[in-house]
């Protein structure tokens, strides 16, 4: 007997040290896989810092070489005024160029919106063609197009020290139209948010106010050109990715059809995901520059170097047409209640469009809850977040997500179980949780299918009331920092025309004001849930920052769309840059 006890505390110390190995091991290979993520950030911030340096040096010495040129004067030109002096020849690219270098390196500072300084710029300059749309206007990329010799790491570390081997294809258009791509600007790690902060480059800021978010997943766009640093940027959009930015930092920005404009050569986390569109698009401090962008763009090169978009070229009588439109709108959609501040934005916009001569028809798109919780959010992880999550091996995750990796790691069991108990209490997240399982080919065929009809019979209700264009509120103003990967069911204004795939743009038309302010103390949200409760936390302290509304055409109207976007910003008109 005295034996046996003394086998089974020997196998019990055995076992105990074995699990102790396990874990050790664990915690070994854990701690090394993070010390390469470690060194990832090192690196990606020394070349940042390097990269910060040289923009500044450059800067510093055109000035000095230039002393009577007039920066602030250049910086306040629109840019279709910018472009004709660059035409004329009374302004040079350089100078238009190192003007901007200089108070990109002066908005990055107080942002920390620029990732990398495309030093190959200055090479451009001597190779832009002078016939093209956009001679000599330096423009910044968003972080995630294909840029020759630089890294696109969409803040992971395992994307990091993996430079393009090429440009993307709308790079290249830039390129041919004369631009200067310059900067490449910071984005949420993998892009999934709408907040702007990551493990190699941190948080970057609202330029309104350091304690705000710039929106995401544009974000380092919408600070850079809302601080004054850059005349024209590009970003990407899937769910918001551009007009959460425009709209927070105060500036414009238009999400087109997703096939207009060319995603060749665009990095991403996930690959083969149709059912939910992403989008190329401008964004700019005022409507004439997104239209603009819009022109070079669709010309004949990126119709060659990228085939498989329709060759439709800017349509100019739709954008400059003067006819009254038919405009629908909505005060709410029902799922997130606005803040005080978007229904007076909407409000007062809906009357000026009236006063104007436009006929303003309600009209809400029907089911949206089915089309969050259902189709976009299935869409986005029909295979459980597989995909999306192999992208954070070894990796920190960045607080501006939220839980997203934590659930999309959970079996598809418990994701399932975790729905099923939560459904009474909180029915929203019930439903997306309930949507992000992964399914089979079969099942991802019949969402496929759901979308199309769902899409179909939006675009019938449009036709029945015979509308030209929408208008909508839109999330702002901006939200507290690493608020976004909190309140998911906010993003229902912009994601639904992802689902929808129709051309969307935000245009700025008021601030908040004391009053709007005092009335959010009243907001409590159509659910009560965690959403709706960090969203009213998120939105107060905001007064004077900029409030947004949205604009929507249907699929491939872009012109109509921006032809909307110019009227309101004609009537509406506020104070765009921060003080």
């Amino acid at each position: 007997m005295v034996l046996d006890g003394l086998g089974i505390a020997g196998a019990g110390a055995s076992g105990a040290a074995l699990a102790c190995c396990f874990v050790a091991a664990a915690v070994v290979l854990r701690w090394s896989g993070r010390r390469t993520a470690r060194g990832a950030a090192a690196r990606a911030r020394q070349r940042q810092r390097a990269g910060l340096e040289t923009m500044d040096q450059a800067a510093r010495r055109f000035r000095l070489q230039n002393p009577d040129l007039d920066s602030e004067a250049l910086l306040a030109l629109p840019l279709p005024e910018l472009v004709q002096k660059l035409h004329s020849g009374e302004v040079s690219p350089e100078a238009a160029l190192f003007t901007y270098v200089g108070k990109a390196w002066e908005a990055s500072k107080g942002t920390n919106c620029v990732t990398t300084y495309l030093a190959d710029c200055e090479g451009q300059l001597s190779q832009a063609p002078r016939q093209g749309l956009l001679y000599g206007v330096p423009v910044s990329l968003k972080e995630c197009f294909s840029y020759k010799g630089q890294d696109s790491t969409l803040g992971l570390s395992l994307k990091e020290g993996v430079p393009s081997e090429g440009d993307s294809v709308v790079v290249q258009v830039l390129k041919l139209q004369g631009a200067v791509p310059f900067v490449h600007t910071n984005v949420p790690q993998s892009m999934f948010s709408y907040d702007c902060g990551n493990p190699l480059f941190g948080q970057t800021v609202n330029p309104w106010k350091s304690s705000k978010s710039p929106g995401g997943s544009s974000g380092g766009e919408g600070a850079l050109i809302g601080s004054g640093g850059s005349p024209l940027g590009l970003g990407t959009d899937i769910g918001g990715s551009i007009r959460f930015p425009s709209a927070f930092c105060g500036i414009c920005g238009l999400k087109p059809t997703g096939n207009r404009i060319s995603k060749s050569g665009l990095k991403g986390c996930v690959y083969g995901q149709v059912a939910v569109q992403l989008s190329v698009g401008p964004m700019a401090r005022d409507v004439e520059s997104l239209a603009l962008c819009l022109r070079a763009l669709l010309c004949e090169d990126m119709f060659r170097l990228d085939p498989t978009v329709p060759p439709l070229p800017f349509r100019e009588e739709v954008y400059t047409s003067s006819r009254p439109l038919r405009v629908g709108y909505y005060e709410t959609d029902n799922y997130t209640m606005p803040s005080p501040a978007m229904k007076r934005a909407l409000l007062e916009t809906k009357r000026s469009l009236e006063a104007a001569g436009h006929t303003l028809v309600p009209f809400l798109p029907s089911n949206i809850p089915y089309a969050l919780e259902t189709l976009c959010a299935g869409g986005l992880f029909s295979d459980g977040g597989h995909s999306f999550i192999q992208n954070f091996k070894g990796d920190f995750v960045d607080p501006c997500l939220g839980d997203l990796i934590l659930i999309l790691k959970l079996p598809t069991w418990l994701k399932g179980l975790l729905a099923f108990l939560l459904m009474p209490l909180l029915p929203r997240m019930a439903a997306f949780l309930g949507s992000m399982r992964s399914r089979s080919a079969g099942k991802l065929w019949e969402l496929h299918h759901k979308i199309e009809m769902y899409r179909n019979a939006v675009i019938a209700e449009w036709k029945a009331l015979d509308l030209d264009v929408l208008l909508t509120p839109m999330l702002s103003p901006a939200l507290n920092l690493n608020a976004p990967g909190r309140a998911t069911g906010a993003i229902s204004y912009t994601v639904l025309y992802n689902c929808l795939d129709f051309p969307a743009g935000v245009v700025p038309v008021t601030r908040v004001t004391t009053e709007d302010e005092a009335q959010m103390e009243h907001y409590r949200g159509y659910f009560g849930d965690i959403w709706d409760k960090v969203l009213q936390k998120a939105m107060k302290n905001s007064v004077g920052l900029p409030v947004a509304v949205q604009c929507v055409a249907l699929p491939w109207q872009e012109e109509m769309c921006l032809r909307f976007m110019r009227e309101v910003e004609r009537l509406m008109t506020p104070e765009k840059q921060p003080s």
